[in-house]
């Protein structure tokens, strides 16, 4: 006999791999054959959930049509099915699933085009951040500023590509009536999405600006997430940077690491200084 796990575990199973006839008899039909009662659930699932993939990915599915968009969600689905009783956390492996079909290898920017969806959806669904405490941060000892850390916006995300996913986004919108050409040979791009209260922005970065925001975003403090920056970028110019994302509200808080300021490199230690001596002006441009 099974139990309501079993039966339930079996019924899923039956309605993502079509695999009917251990619930069938089990199901009481209303004078409706019981497997066809099955594809009617069947039905409704992945049509919903085919629906979802299509509000998340509007860009994926207008670069390669409405009948393939429902074949590749189809597969998703039944590879993939929802874990989450929110249907907003559905779609959130379509860009790595992209990369495995074969049939989808033409277009090799489909799986981060849909990766900077997937963001932007995240962004629009996140919770709202406060702007940078300035005041606390001024009361912080020059001493310790190599030592800051910074917290990024909860509805922020970074995106890269080795392809102008942007460009490719902003042209497969709907409202878009530009140029619709787009260069492959212009290569990569580094895009912060961040949304400001009900407005979602996406920002083209710099190699060394996105190295900066990545290395905050997985808790290096401002000094170590200088150095990645230059890594990339060797003229990477901290200042300017610092001062452009606490303006924009990408950073929304502030702490101190348990870094050692002794192993920073006399270039590291008079940019911070620099930054600590400019806190003051972001303050009066941020009032």
């Amino acid at each position: 006999m099974y139990g309501l796990r079993r039966l339930q575990l079996a019924f899923a199973e039956a309605v993502f791999s079509r695999a009917d006839a251990r619930v069938a008899a089990r199901i009481r039909a209303n004078r409706l054959d019981p497997t066809r009662r099955v594809q009617v659930y069947r039905n409704n699932t992945f049509a919903g959930l085919t629906s979802a993939l299509k509000a998340v990915y509007p860009a994926v599915q207008r670069l390669v049509g409405a009948d393939y968009f429902r074949l590749a969600a189809e597969e998703y689905i039944r590879n993939h099915p929802s874990l989450s009783g929110n249907l907003h956390h559905f779609g959130d492996r379509f860009g790595e699933f992209l990369v495995t079909l074969p049939s989808a290898a033409g277009l090799p920017y489909l799986p981060d085009v849909a990766r900077l969806e997937w963001a932007y959806h995240e962004v629009f669904h996140a919770a709202s951040g406060a702007r940078l405490n300035l005041e606390g941060l001024q009361s912080v000892p020059a001493a310790n500023w190599g030592r800051l850390g910074f917290s990024l916006h909860p509805a922020s995300r970074l995106i890269a590509s080795s392809y102008p996913v942007l460009r490719i986004w902003q042209v497969n919108q709907d409202n878009y009536e530009g140029d619709q050409r787009v260069d492959l040979g212009e290569g990569g791009v580094r895009v912060l999405v961040l949304r400001n209260d009900l407005e979602i922005a996406m920002y083209s970065l710099g190699f060394g600006e996105f190295a900066w925001l990545t290395a905050l975003a997985t808790g290096y403090d401002i000094t170590r997430a200088y150095e990645q920056a230059c890594l990339v970028q060797p003229d990477f110019d901290l200042n300017t940077c610092l001062q452009c994302h606490v303006m924009r509200g990408t950073l929304v808080d502030w702490h101190l690491t348990d870094g050692n300021p002794s192993c920073f490199t006399d270039q590291v230690e008079r940019s911070t200084t620099c930054i600590a001596n400019k806190s003051h002006h972001f303050s009066e441009n941020l009032v």
